[in-house]
């Protein structure tokens, strides 16, 4: 089989790959009262006094909802709802697995904001926490927002924030590599979409001081026509040197290629227009702006990928079970700039300088004491309601 047919068969044999299991035993009369009628009206009624109860008497306090409308999966895009289920569902299996929470798959079939950030409001009392996921820009920037405002539960678009968090760490750690800082370094990230548009903001946060932001049509100007609330952002911190032209035009002299966009829109020539030693991560996925073995050809002296089949795996699995964890832990109200950049650094720091190269500069996904080091940092930075 081709790996392209091994995964549907693999699908097709597990047929869902999460199911839901009971946490209690059902063995007598007994057994059956206490759980469901008529026991379980005492927890109801403790419930209707002080909703807060409902993170001690349910599952809320470790139960998430992992939420797309379909318009915007991995590099497929606007695929509908239904055909989001598959990466929903992994998500879930992800969250069990490397941080024990249960998630929830909901793929909601509007692309109407306001419907979307209705429903998500509506059902926000069973959970402890948000995931949004998939959700196409520019109206992923407002539904988070809007739910932030409106909810007192943790909401995260990991397409945005995961992504920025995970960037951030191996580029930290590649940075450390080469000798250079983040507010020195020259940095072209293509893509202003949800994640391009994370990742720009998350490192302008972090001390960034130079980066220039390409779209499809070039290098993002003062004058763009497609002006949002985030794209004006955008617009305000970058490009400092006033450079013009194309993503070709941006590569030259940089020192950090960050490719959030689409497949093999980088070649080989644009590579080695960039500074000595330059730092390539080209995480479009399923197919990258340029090949790994193309960007090493040209020059490329730090690679990371958003495949598993070549080193440095830049892959935002790394964050969200931790941060999850150490929000619902902490029982935080919101996921803050702190606690994402409490897990940037946890993630950085699991590479000891004696092991950091230019193959290992971020861990393992399968790495599990890193899940557990992000979800310590994330708790310790919140701003803790227990």
């Amino acid at each position: 089989m081709t790996p392209k047919e091994l995964a549907l068969e693999l699908h097709r044999q597990w047929a869902g790959k999460i199911e839901i299991i009971s946490r209690v035993p059902l063995n007598n009369e007994k057994d059956l009262a206490m759980a469901y009628t008529p026991g379980v009206a005492e927890p109801c009624l403790a419930i209707a006094k002080d909703v807060s109860q409902s993170y001690v008497y349910t599952r809320r306090h470790n139960t998430i909802a992992v939420i797309t409308d379909g318009t915007a999966v991995l590099g497929l895009g606007d695929i509908g709802p239904e055909a989001g289920m598959p990466v929903m569902e992994g998500k879930a299996v992800l969250f069990k697995t490397f941080a024990g929470i249960d998630a929830i798959p909901l793929c909601i079939g509007t692309k109407n904001s306001e419907e979307i950030i209705k429903t998500i409001a509506n059902i926000s009392g069973s959970f402890g926490g948000i995931n949004l996921e998939d959700i196409a820009a520019p109206r992923c920037f407002e539904i988070e927002r809007r739910l932030q405002e409106m909810l007192d539960i943790p909401v995260f678009h990991d397409d945005q924030h995961g992504t920025a968090v995970v960037v951030a760490a191996a580029l930290l750690n590649a940075l450390k590599l080469t000798g250079r800082t983040l507010e020195t370094a020259r940095i072209v990230i293509n893509g202003a979409g949800a994640a391009g548009s994370g990742v720009a903001l998350y490192l302008f946060e972090l001390g960034a001081k130079d980066i220039i932001i390409c779209d499809r049509n070039g290098i993002i100007q003062k004058n763009d026509p497609y002006v949002n609330k985030t794209r004006q952002e955008l617009l305000d911190k970058s490009n400092i040197r006033g450079v013009q032209g194309t993503l070709k035009d941006a590569m030259v002299d940089a020192q950090v290629f960050i490719g959030l966009s689409g497949p093999n829109c980088v070649t080989g020539d644009m590579v080695r227009s960039m500074a000595m030693h330059p730092i390539v991560f080209p995480l479009a996925n399923p197919v990258s702006e340029i090949s790994y073995e193309e960007a090493k050809e040209a020059g490329a002296y730090i690679i990371g990928t958003g495949s598993s089949n070549y080193p440095n795996q830049v892959n935002n699995a790394l964050v969200f079970p931790g941060i999850f964890k150490g929000a619902l832990r902490a029982r935080a109200r919101n996921i803050t700039f702190e606690m994402m950049r409490a897990a940037s650094y946890a993630i950085a720091s699991s590479i000891g300088n004696n092991s950091l190269s230019q193959l290992h500069i971020i861990p393992s996904v399968l790495d599990k004491t890193v899940h557990d080091n992000v979800a310590e940092a994330v708790y310790q930075a919140s701003e803790k309601r227990i």
